[in-house]
């Protein structure tokens, strides 16, 4: 795959493009910047619509006002051969390898790295697009935050019982205590760990006043949400976290994709349908012997890393292995000061060991902090971002969809 020289003339470098930087495109991108420098056979290009990075594990602080620290994507790839570019994708052409940005530009590649992520599905219910707040980015984020610092009274509705839907109801409800908070969704929160640590989640809401809620919602109004039964649940401000639909540019690039529009990937990450087109994150519907992982921060980096390894391997004329990988851990904050932490075996069925309370708090800080020294010793020594849970026997039979 590497380019050579042809009677003395340098051919066109290999162009490597990543398409979204989150954590996974992120991580795909520093490592090969990394690993790559010094290679004037080789192009690497990052493509973003916004250069400030996204933390999106600290968008429910964000959404309450709180301050974060700022990181921008040029600042993380300083160091490394990998170049930024701003701009939306329009168009992905998978057959004639260019993507379209902008509507105007056009870029071309030899091997894509397709990063683009989820958002919340609002188009599942009506109403939620056009009446309901999302995380979706941090421009919905920051009109979010202006609407419930300017509310003196009144509730808030939390569609969703998901971790990011339970984090947010708890942020809204301790900076915000003068607001009623209901946590709807389809399951009860925590409806994945083990009874103890499930049973505390519960308790812990109610600490903060959420009132948490079974109930599908079929609409959303400019006044609440109305649910399967004819009820209506009333609400000044309606944050939407449930469910989750992918981009459709994969779909209309012609690239094989499962019914959620994820790209089916063989064992490398590669597309099945486009070989030279590696899926991360929550853009890819990456099998192994558990089954279809499901999209989390702690399983994106590993993606990116390893699309990036495969790579590598293939500018040097190797063959790129298999991914493995295994979850660990459920960390889910509460507030400021509370927490729990579900550990999970690798197919993410729950364990008996948890952590609550302060302990849970400063674990998950721990977590929501990790992309940025994880980058940094990428940079330094891009060797070291390469480690993660395999699975062992849970992911020893993983193979292509």
């Amino acid at each position: 795959m590497s380019a050579q020289r042809e009677g003395g003339t340098a051919v066109t470098p290999h162009r490597v493009l990543v398409l979204g930087a989150g954590y996974a495109g992120m991580a795909a991108a520093v490592q090969l910047g990394a690993r790559l420098k010094g290679r004037e056979d080789v192009q690497v290009t990052l493509v973003n619509p916004q250069e400030r990075f996204v933390e999106r594990l600290r968008l429910p602080m964000t959404a309450t006002g709180q301050q974060v620290e700022e990181m921008h994507i040029t600042e993380l790839l300083e160091g490394t051969a990998a170049r930024f570019v701003r701009g939306w994708v329009t168009a992905v052409d998978a057959d004639a390898r260019l993507v379209r940005i902008d509507d105007d530009r056009e870029l071309h590649y030899d091997t894509l790295v397709y990063g683009l992520g989820s958002v919340a599905d609002t188009a599942a219910v009506p109403g939620a697009e056009d009446h309901a707040h999302t995380l979706d980015n941090v421009q919905d984020v920051e009109v979010l935050a202006d609407r419930l610092a300017r509310l003196d009274r009144g509730t808030v509705v939390v569609g969703g019982s998901g971790l990011t839907g339970v984090e947010s109801a708890a942020e809204i409800a301790e900076r915000y205590p003068r607001l009623t908070v209901v946590l709807l969704g389809r399951q009860e929160p925590g409806a994945a760990m083990a009874a103890k640590p499930r049973a505390y989640l519960r308790a812990a809401l109610e600490r903060l006043g959420v009132e948490a809620r079974v109930g599908v919602a079929v609409k959303v109004l400019p006044d609440g949400v109305e649910l399967a039964d004819g009820e209506l649940v009333a609400a000044d401000v309606v944050l939407w976290t449930s469910g989750t639909r992918m981009s459709p540019l994969a779909a209309a690039a012609g690239l094989a994709v499962d019914e959620r529009g994820r790209i089916l990937t063989d064992a490398a990450l590669r597309s099945v349908s486009h070989p030279q087109v590696y899926a991360v994150g929550d853009a890819a519907a990456i099998r192994q012997g558990y089954g279809v992982m499901h999209g989390t921060c702690q399983s994106g980096m590993p993606t990116g890393v390893h699309a990036a390894l495969s790579i590598v391997r293939e500018l040097n004329g190797k063959q790129p292995k298999p991914f493995r990988f295994g979850y660990y851990h459920t960390p889910v904050s509460l507030g400021r000061r509370d927490g729990v932490v579900q550990f999970t075996h690798p197919d993410d069925s729950p364990r008996r060991v948890h952590l609550t309370g302060r302990m849970a708090a400063r674990y998950k800080e721990t977590v929501t902090a990790s992309p940025w020294p994880t980058y940094r010793r990428m940079k330094k020594m891009p060797v070291s971002g390469a480690f993660w849970p395999r699975g062992g026997r849970f992911t020893r039979s993983g193979s292509a969809l």
